[in-house]
Formats: C-alpha cells, structure tokens, sequence
C-alpha cells in the first residue's frame, strides 16, 4: 500500500513538473490588442461572426481579416469601440455609415409545439432557455443574444425570433427629428 501511494505520488509531481516545463517552452505570445478587444466583445462565443468564438473574432479583427463590424449582438455601440481600438476609424477604415442600428432579436418558444427534448437547451451560449426533459421550455429574453444556435436544432420548428419586447431595463424615448425654420426648431411630424 505504501508502495502504490509512494510512486502514484512521484508519478503526479514528474508529470506535473513535466508539463509546467513545456508550458514556458512552448508559450505563445499573443499582442495585447487581443486580449483588450477580446474584454469588450460580449464572450458568449455564439459564432454569429463567422469565427467559432469570440477569441477567434478577436484575433482576426486585431490581424485586419474582420471589419469592426462583426458582432451582431454588440450593435453600432460595439463597432464604434472596436474602431476606436483597432483605430479604424484613423484610418478611415470604419464605415459605419451603411450601419444602422438593428432591434435586438430574441428567441421566442412557441410552448404548444415544444416537446422538451432538451436540443434547444443544450445549444443555447447563454443559458437563456429554462427548461428540462419533457417539459416545456421557455427563454428568458434578458439574457438571450439572439443567435440562432437554438432555431436551428429544434426538431418541431417552436422557435422563432421577435424582436426584444420593451420593458423598464431596455425602454428609452425616441429621438425627435429636429426641424429649423423661421429661427426656431421645431418638432417634426
């Protein structure tokens, strides 16, 4: 017994040491420009973007193969601080012009048609879908980013998107278009 316990131990901290050697051997340095892109993307990895996570997106928007625009869940806000820290928009590189600021969809569940067969669940990048096996299953429209990882695995066709539904945490008044005429502004119709 002590002889099992002895070497199951030396084992362990040679093959531990081992790998903490070829860890510094081997260890790729990656620009800091990343990883700061990398913190401001959402990190759900929903590969909305066409790269399978949100550290591939970094990595190819830092080496110029991805336009800032390549979030669809961070919007127009996301793209502006991807440019500013890319600096894109130095360079004139960021055309955010044609850009306009989409609603934000979510995933809607219709409860008649699901089966609970967890495919949906399972899927899902955010945890956003509340459910178990055979019951029926829900999403909670906070935490869903739209992405269709949940649409497109769902054997009886019960979700769809809509658009997010207002409520008090994503309410906000509409900008007024602002008209001049005979020296004052005016509201326009």
């Amino acid at each position: 017994m002590l002889y099992a316990v002895t070497s199951m131990t030396a084992l362990g901290l040679g093959l531990g040491l081992l790998l903490g050697l070829a860890a510094r051997k081997f260890h790729v340095e990656t620009p800091p420009v990343v990883d700061e892109i990398e913190g401001v993307l959402p990190g759900t990895n929903c590969g909305q973007c066409g790269y399978p996570g949100c550290r591939a997106g970094a990595e190819a928007l830092a080496e110029g193969a991805a336009p800032v625009t390549l979030c669809p869940p961070g919007g127009r806000e996301l793209a502006l601080e991807l440019a500013e820290i890319t600096g894109a928009d130095a360079n004139g590189a960021a055309d955010l012009d044609g850009m306009e600021e989409a609603e934000q969809m979510v995933a809607f569940i219709f409860e008649d048609h699901c089966t609970g067969c967890t495919k949906c669940f399972k899927r899902c990048p955010t945890d956003a879908i509340v459910g178990a096996n055979k019951q029926i299953h829900t999403v909670v429209t906070d935490a869903c980013i739209g992405c269709d990882a949940c649409i497109e695995v769902c054997p009886t066709e019960a979700i769809i998107h809509r658009t997010k539904p207002r409520t008090l945490r994503n309410w906000y008044w509409e900008k007024p278009d602002l008209v001049p005429g005979d020296g004052e502004m005016r509201i326009s119709a």
